[in-house]
């Protein structure tokens, strides 16, 4: 059987692997729009979490497997193979797309130059190809984010960071060299509710006080608003873990760091006001519990000074040309993975990650995921197989207009980038800044060199 996996973040390469251990015959090719694997792992994980990138060498694994083929710089849908013409290229497909954009703050103002969503600006310090190459932080000295989550600790962590601690990271040159000129000295993280309701896990908000040369402030005046804080011993740990850290922050006297971020509570973004034709504040109300686990406006009003704002308020998935979608959800109806075309189950068609589920989990949720629905498409093989579909997809997907990145190209990259980092005198592999750069590293379309 031969199945395609569109995307190669791990709910994709998760999908792959739980295919090859339940099914000794199926052979997988892996498609993804970009030349290089791993989606988020690489384009969404913050470089300064070395960690968590390492989560590249288990994915690598599985794309390494003889049974396992990457296709890299390969577009499904719109402007690319069509989702019919794939279908009949394979016994199966299953669509990995994950939630490619932010929600928006629907409020005035939000599109003034300065206002960005936290993914904008995440794919420019990551060197997403698709990314924006400059802008952010020009004669930015104090940015709003509007968001709690773990994003917007980590877009907060990477404004107040300095060269020297990213220099050692795969940070693009540009960005790095953009953020050691910043100006920034004040970062505002901001949430609609509470400190008990906040997002970000404790270890993400502690490394925010381990910054050089910054200091994190809490008002001590917002943590005593929420009733849910009110006596620790009712939290869950997690979340009392988040309230000691920030009543620890706001019990400190003021020190002399030379930036400042400052987490504030129970204030929603209402506006964002301009100053000579860009964003200069955000106009934010005073909002209040309201008794059932949400807030209340109370007609109360605050404006702080931002040149930058960045919204993290969640990520919503796209409609992919030929496949259904649920505007209301986001996500792809589906029975246990098998995509739905009105009512009834389309054969063939699978979803896994958050394009399924919706932008919810870390990226360990994936691997039951991609296990369902693993099991629903091999419990369906019997009767997939039946269609007769090529030998080889590749020939017909290049005819089909693809320019497909094999494994031996990604490897190619990867020399690519450890050269760069070490002409740079960065410790360690830069990544390249577009797909100009990524396909000029590329060295021909020889023999697949997947095991060197």
């Amino acid at each position: 059987m031969r199945v395609a996996v569109v995307g190669s973040g791990p709910s994709g390469v998760y999908t792959a692997q739980s295919l090859l251990q339940q099914d000794p015959e199926v052979r997988v090719d892996v498609l993804d729009r970009l030349p290089c694997p791993y989606g988020l792992v690489r384009y969404g994980v913050a470089p300064d979490h070395e960690k968590i990138k390492s989560l590249q060498h288990t994915l690598r694994t599985v794309l390494e497997e003889e049974r396992v083929r990457f296709l890299g710089g390969v577009e499904v849908g719109a402007g690319g193979v069509p989702v019919a013409r794939l279908r009949e290229l394979y016994h199966a497909v299953v669509y990995c797309v994950g939630a490619a954009t932010d929600r928006r703050l629907g409020i005035p103002g939000e599109d003034l130059p300065g206002s960005w969503s936290a993914t904008e600006f995440v794919s420019w310090y990551s060197a997403h190809p698709d990314a924006v190459t400059d802008g952010f932080l020009r004669d930015v000295r104090s940015a709003v984010v509007v968001g709690v989550g773990n994003v917007a600790v980590d877009v907060t962590r990477i404004l107040a960071r300095g060269t020297a601690e990213l220099s050692a990271t795969d940070m693009p040159q540009s960005a790095l060299t953009a953020l050691g000129a910043s100006r920034v000295d004040t970062v505002h993280m901001v949430g609609r509710r509470g400190p008990s309701q906040a997002r970000f896990t404790t270890k993400e908000l502690r490394e925010l006080g381990s910054l050089p040369e910054t200091e994190p402030v809490a008002e001590a005046a917002e943590l005593a608003l929420d009733p849910d804080a009110a006596e620790l011993s009712g939290l869950p740990a997690a979340q009392r873990r988040n309230v000691e850290v920030l009543r620890g922050w706001a019990a400190r006297p003021p020190g002399a760091a030379r930036r400042r971020i400052r987490l504030r509570f129970f204030l929603r973004p209402v506006e964002l006001l301009a100053r000579d034709g860009r964003v200069g504040a955000v106009r934010f109300e005073r909002t209040a519990p309201d008794g059932h686990g949400g807030v209340t406006g109370t007609g109360r009003f605050e404006e702080i000074e931002a040149q930058l704002v960045l919204r993290s308020v969640g990520y919503r998935g796209v409609p992919l040309e030929g496949l259904p979608f649920d505007p209301a959800r986001g996500t792809v109806p589906h029975r246990a993975g098998r995509v739905l075309r009105g009512v009834a189950v389309a054969p063939g068609e699978y979803v896994a990650g958050w394009i399924k589920r919706g932008p919810t989990g870390v990226i360990g949720t994936n691997r039951p995921c991609a296990k369902e629905t693993a099991a629903s498409l091999l419990a369906d093989a019997p009767a997939l197989v039946r269609r007769e579909v090529p030998a080889d997809p590749l020939p017909l997907l290049r005819a089909a207009g693809a320019e497909p990145v094999e494994w031996s190209g990604w490897l190619d990259i990867e020399r690519a980038e450890a050269a760069l980092g070490a002409a740079l005198g960065r410790g360690g592999p830069v990544k390249l800044p577009d797909r100009a750069a990524l396909r000029a590293a590329i060295g021909g379309t020889g023999a697949d060199r997947r095991h060197d």
